[in-house]
């Protein structure tokens, strides 16, 4: 019999539905992971939650670890081009055949659990248990694994990361995850196990308290951005920023990191003391791992991070940023860096979300640095339509600063022309952003105007 191809693959994967069209539950995980034999306990893991920075953050851990010899498997979401981007081994996505073959092995185990749930397993169980065998079947010396959504009921919470690492968390998926930073936070809270190490970004002060308690009730070790670790200076670089680091072992300096804003150092911050406690022997059973990395591996590993979609440039002439902000705080971050960052005099923002995101937070944080903007969508059935969106938009900017083109590389040549509009050439740019599948979409048409 004749294997899938990796289309037949992707088709089963997709015709499984999403996971949050069900009640939360990790029973149907539980039960995949434990006929194929626990592949999530054959490594230890990295776990990565947060609302914003998650993947940015599980990129730099995953550098930083294959910098230091190790084979690295890594899982992250969603993709920007292509379902095998979620399953990487050595920096690289496992290749299509690999990943037919994978979906191959899981089916029959995955129709099993089937037959015994009224809910079949879903699209992001069926792909963690994938990523989980491939990483077993490698083997790899560690897993980073990013949470799809929330933590405590996501798939991926059936492994126990020896270092938990949670981003800032903001308001979210909040018809899934709570209304409130306090039931987020609660959420994504339920990564860190007993006796881990929990890494925590700088959070506001109500989820804070709510991881702080759980990692006391567990027995986890609390490392804290700002307190035992974090960025202790930052400087812009041509391409980027360059950063004194501060981590859980000794300090770091002259890192130059090819990223844009604040909240990347403090990704980097992040990452860089995940790295440190998995080297320490409570993570890894190592003797000896308390000593300081290797300075020059930092660096090499910084300065390779590839951190696709993440406000990347890929024009000049104008300037054209592509960005994959999907919520108020991360805009937020966003409009910071392009304001720190770039010496924009005209800027055109082009915008597509998610319909079930709080687009008027969106709107409302990057209206003071748009010129004009022009409301689209993208290539997700989940897109808002672009008709909905300008009526959004119009109550944010005006009528006269909003443009609705319905296609996106439509949207992307009118936006180029009206950046040139004014002759300013190196003053104007483009800003393209709202989701993943949107950043995605953008890298895809530009890639091929060029």
């Amino acid at each position: 019999m004749t294997g899938s191809s990796y289309e037949d693959a992707v088709a089963g994967i997709r015709a499984r539905g999403v996971e949050w069209n069900v009640d939360p539950s990790l029973d149907r995980i539980r039960d995949l992971v434990d006929i194929l034999g626990s592949p999530q306990r054959a490594y230890p893991v990295i776990h990565v939650t947060g609302t914003n920075g998650k993947s940015s953050t599980a990129r730099m851990i995953d550098a930083l670890l294959r910098e230091r010899g190790l084979r690295v498997g890594m899982y992250t979401s969603p993709e920007l081009h292509t379902m095998r981007e979620r399953i990487s081994i050595d920096g690289e996505p496992v290749g299509a055949e690999r990943f037919a073959e994978l979906y191959d092995d899981v089916l029959p185990y995955a129709e099993m659990v089937d037959a015994k749930h009224d809910v079949k397993v879903s699209f992001f169980e069926m792909l963690t248990a994938m990523a989980f065998a491939a990483f077993a079947d490698a083997p790899v010396d560690v897993a980073v694994v990013e949470v799809g959504m929330g933590g405590a009921w996501d798939a991926t919470n059936v492994a126990d990361g020896a270092v938990a690492v949670v981003t800032p968390i903001g308001l979210d998926h909040t018809e899934y995850l709570g209304d409130t930073i306090e039931a987020i936070a609660g959420e994504k809270a339920g990564i860190i196990k007993p006796e881990a190490i929990a890494v925590l970004a700088q959070q506001p002060v109500e989820a804070a308290e709510v991881l702080l308690r759980r990692a006391t009730e567990v027995g986890a070790t609390v490392a804290r951005e700002g307190i035992e670790f974090g960025v202790l200076q930052r400087e812009l670089a041509v391409g980027g920023q360059r950063v004194r680091l501060q981590g859980l072992l000794g300090a770091y300096d002259e890192v130059f990191l090819p990223l844009f804003g604040d909240y990347q150092a403090s990704n980097a911050a992040c990452a860089l003391a995940a790295v440190e406690a998995f080297a320490r022997g409570r993570a890894t059973g190592e003797p000896g791992g308390d000593d300081q990395l290797d300075a020059e591996l930092v660096r090499a590993a910084f300065v390779g991070t590839p951190t696709p979609g993440r406000l990347e440039v890929v024009r000049t002439g104008p300037t054209v940023l592509v960005d994959a902000t999907h919520n108020p705080a991360g805009m937020a971050a966003t409009v910071a860096a392009i304001t720190e960052e770039f010496g924009f005099t005209r800027l055109i923002g082009i915008l597509a979300v998610m319909a079930d995101k709080d687009v008027l937070g969106v709107l409302e944080e990057l209206e003071p640095i748009i010129d004009e903007l022009i409301v689209t969508r993208n290539s997700s059935p989940r897109s808002m339509p672009a008709h909905e969106l300008a009526v959004v938009a119009r109550d944010v900017f005006g009528e006269d600063r909003v443009h609705l083109v319905p296609r996106l590389d439509d949207a992307i040549d009118q936006a180029i022309g009206l950046a040139d509009e004014s002759g300013e050439f190196a003053g104007a740019g483009v800003l393209i952003t709202g989701s993943v599948a949107t950043a995605g979409d953008a890298r895809l048409l530009m890639k091929a105007s060029q």
